[in-house]
């Protein structure tokens, strides 16, 4: 299968990508490199002894999308790109409520365009919010969240359960979790 993972060369990304690339699966990544270094994609070559195709992008420019959808057969989506930093989205709303819900916008209208209909999320715990009981169970709903960081993922994850109600030959999986390094 060949798999576009974007925010791939990210700490979770590129632990997702060599995990792929070792499962036997063709891997695209898409990194702007905001939160990133182009040089992780030669450390993937070293751990696999394969390198994954790299595209230096911003995942919110359609026309950049479409160009690497055109140029890869993608038969699914692994969408890890987004700004992560809870106390910079207090003091940065808007900031990210464009990029995190443009670029999952942008990356689902760019999968309807080719055909590409599996799509994994890389969404948070935040979205449990704190009116929940803890433990989180993977059942409660996801309705609200503490900063902008973490309304972003409720929002997209709306987004999500609308488009798949939509077309429900589309699969999508919501990936929720807490900070994966402490």
């Amino acid at each position: 299968m060949n798999v576009l993972v974007t925010g791939g060369a990210g700490y979770i990304g590129s632990h997702t990508v060599v995990e792929l690339i070792n499962a036997g699966h063709a891997v695209i990544i898409v990194d702007d490199l905001s939160n990133a270094k182009a040089d992780v994609v030669d450390r993937i070559e070293t751990i696999t002894g394969k390198r994954p195709a790299f595209y230096q992008a911003d995942c919110a420019d359609k026309a950049a999308m479409e160009q690497i959808f055109a140029a890869n057969q993608v038969d699914a989506v692994i969408h890890f790109a987004a700004f992560k930093a809870v106390g910079e989205s207090v003091k940065k709303p808007l900031m990210y409520y464009r990029n995190n819900l443009d670029s999952a916008m942008t990356m689902l209208e760019v999968m309807e365009e080719y055909g590409c209909k599996k799509f994994v999320f890389s969404s948070s715990a935040t979205v449990y919010g704190p009116n929940n009981p803890y433990p989180y169970k993977e059942e409660m709903k996801a309705i609200e969240s503490s900063s902008p960081y973490g309304w972003t993922k409720v929002m997209i994850e709306r987004i999500l359960t609308d488009y798949v109600t939509a077309h429900p030959d589309f699969c999508a999986i919501l990936l929720r979790y807490f900070n994966p390094i402490g």
